[in-house]
């Protein structure tokens, strides 16, 4: 059932009420999705703004954080397919003969704090690492199901995918993470070491 015909004022009110407390959530999956906050920055704008300009397709009484991160999932892979089909273009304004010694050491020492710093606060290298292999079907149902907590079905909502699926990504994702992870989780002392 469509939302009923609202002022302007009351629309953007509901959609604040429902929206906003979702916030830090997506951000935290968009950068786990992205691995870079700029981008993550962006995709959460693409993401607020498709949410609102379609919020009247929105359904009272449904799950509405499962509702606007399928916008996130949708936007996400959407773009990363546009990245893979894009020819590969180089920016000459960042090449390094251009950069006068200040710009350089000025741009070096933000990119690689900001990035790495922001992104590593989240998990340790090494799990940062090892999701960084995965593809973007499987990081994608392993930060929606063992991050944010949705169940087999709202990711299958989500994703588009069958519940069968979903279920398959998330047990070869969890595979292929514990074999990334499994020298890591020896000398950490989580699994023994075989004698």
């Amino acid at each position: 059932m469509a939302r009923k015909k609202t002022s302007l004022e009351e629309r953007r009110r509901n959609f604040a009420a429902l929206a906003f407390p979702h916030m830090d959530a997506l951000y935290g999956t968009a950068l786990r999705m992205t691995r870079h906050p700029f981008d993550a920055e962006d995709l959460m704008q693409e993401v607020y703004l498709r949410a609102y300009r379609f919020f009247d397709r929105f359904e009272d009484g449904t799950n509405f954080k499962a509702w606007i991160f399928k916008i996130l999932t949708n936007t996400f892979i959407n773009r990363y397919r546009q990245k893979a089909r894009a020819p590969q273009q180089t920016n000459f304004d960042k090449v390094e003969f251009f950069y006068t010694a200040a710009e350089k050491e000025r741009d070096d020492k933000y990119e690689s704090h900001y990035d790495e710093k922001q992104y590593a606060d989240l998990f340790g290298d090494e799990v940062s690492a090892a999701l960084g292999k995965l593809s973007y079907e499987f990081r994608a149902v392993v930060i929606l199901c063992d991050i944010e907590g949705f169940s087999y079905k709202e990711i299958s909502q989500i994703t588009g995918a069958p519940m069968g699926t979903v279920m398959s990504r998330l047990s070869r994702a969890r595979q292929q993470l514990q074999s990334y992870l499994h020298d890591y989780a020896q000398s950490e002392g989580v699994v023994k070491k075989k004698q």
